[in-house]
């Protein structure tokens, strides 16, 4: 089965199964992230938030936790990989990064980005209407403190994912030098080629990696400079941000 079509099919399934779960309870549901864009680079996971209308009760959370289960069993690897959040709408209206009512209550840290990226049009719509009248704007301090949430996050697992770590390390060098988060980790990947031309080798093995095409000594390779390449990441967006700093003290 093609990615694609298990994708389908996938998402088929998990729309039907949060219907039958909440009911009307359901408020909307959307998929962003890689598996709502055409990228260059296969997708990894499955980013979703589910949007409802009052709380979930013992009984829905089990429901839904078996769903998630099946989905996985009959979907491999994306059914594995779903990250997402079950959210109220009263919570998906606020700026503040919301708390699942799943899975140990965790926070969307990336709150802000993902907001941008949903308003942006980057979104498959599995039930409700437009998310803008939802999602409010972010604005440059909430974006960046998830920027900088995404960098604690990159450098915690650097050994774990080398590969995603230099892909989304591109991202975040270009979202702080443009103000633009709406950007793909495979995007982005594709700008750092030209854009930082000194480190195009490595960005090449991290992309071959993401394709499943790596060889031992490319992964041998990405452990032994992703920590170079973090620290290079961090000076450039420290530059970024100190020079932001100073027009900003300057306007003032």
């Amino acid at each position: 089965m093609s990615t694609q079509r298990q994708l389908d099919d996938l998402l088929g399934e998990f729309k039907q199964g949060i219907q039958a779960v909440l009911g009307g309870k359901l408020h909307a549901g959307y998929i962003h992230g890689g598996a709502a864009v055409d990228d260059s680079l296969p997708t990894g996971d499955v980013d979703f938030h589910v949007i409802l209308k009052e709380h979930l009760t013992d009984i829905e959370k089990k429901e839904l936790d078996n769903l998630h289960k099946e989905l996985a069993r009959k979907y491999p690897p994306l059914g594995v990989g779903m990250d997402g959040y079950y959210i109220t709408l009263e919570d998906a209206r606020r700026r503040t990064p919301p708390r699942s009512e799943m899975w140990q209550c965790a926070t969307d840290n990336a709150w802000a980005l993902h907001r941008e990226h949903i308003r942006a049009g980057r979104y498959i719509t599995l039930y409700g209407g437009d998310p803008r009248e939802i999602y409010p704007p972010s604005d440059w301090h909430e974006i960046e403190e998830a920027l900088l949430d995404e960098i604690r996050y990159v450098k915690a697992h650097l050994d774990e994912y080398p590969d995603y770590c230099i892909l989304n390390l591109c991202r975040l060098i270009y979202s702080f030098q443009t103000r633009n988060v709406v950007i793909s980790k495979a995007e982005a990947s594709e700008w750092a080629m030209d854009g930082i031309p000194e480190w195009r080798w490595l960005v090449e093995i991290a992309r071959k990696s993401y394709q499943k095409a790596a060889t031992s000594h490319d992964r041998t390779i990405m452990l032994s400079e992703v920590g170079n390449f973090f620290e290079y990441a961090n000076t450039q967006i420290d530059r970024v941000r100190q020079r932001d700093l100073n027009d900003s003290s300057k306007q003032n």
